[in-house]
């Protein structure tokens, strides 16, 4: 299944593209990711966890750039994962592309998945999993715009203060994530009505 999403960072897209391929930095500001290993500059291991109602899913996986345009600033990321239960795996293409706007940069992301086993199962309803990836891509953009603000120098009226420890890794959402995809989900169809 193929699917869009956007998110909009407040840094000059130089700035932008350097720290979106920072996947250290960065790892900790996607919800229940963990980066278990760097392979190289562009290979890296992990975990995913997810949690649906009752269903906790864990995958662990790797990823790797396999495209990065620095004068265009788009990359291509591919990803597989298989859960850690035995339950199945997830492939991904993703696409990222940055574009400069007034006060910042905009990232459009392009997703190819392909789910297998009995995890395809819980991916059966496309414009799910589709509300599901947009609102990991809410929380991830807001991780991440905090993460910069408190990267900002300090002025003299405010000093910078102490950075907090990242997030830890925590399984997603669970029903309170859910509840939001179903409600994005259900607006979007009534939208088209």
């Amino acid at each position: 299944m193929k699917f869009d999403n956007s998110f909009e960072v407040p840094l000059p897209p130089a700035q932008a593209w350097a720290l979106l391929q920072d996947v250290q930095r960065i790892a900790p500001c996607m919800p229940g990711a963990e980066l278990t290993e760097v392979i190289d500059a562009r290979s890296f291991k992990g975990r995913v966890a997810v949690k649906l109602g009752p269903v906790a899913l864990t995958f662990a996986g790797t990823a790797r750039f396999e495209e990065l345009d620095d004068t265009a600033l788009v990359a291509k990321v591919k990803a597989q994962g298989t859960d850690q239960k035995g339950r199945g795996g997830a492939n991904a293409v993703v696409g990222f592309a940055l574009a400069g706007i007034p006060g910042g940069t905009r990232v459009d992301i392009t997703t190819d998945v392909t789910l297998s086993g009995a995890v395809a199962q819980y991916g059966r309803g496309a414009g799910i999993i589709q509300a599901v990836a947009a609102e990991l891509i809410g929380q991830f953009s807001e991780r991440l715009r905090a993460m910069i603000a408190q990267d900002a120098p300090a002025t003299a009226e405010a000093p910078a203060a102490a950075p907090p420890p990242p997030p830890e890794a925590v399984p997603i959402g669970g029903f309170g994530l859910l509840w939001r995809a179903l409600m994005s989900w259900l607006r979007s169809i009534v939208g088209r009505g």
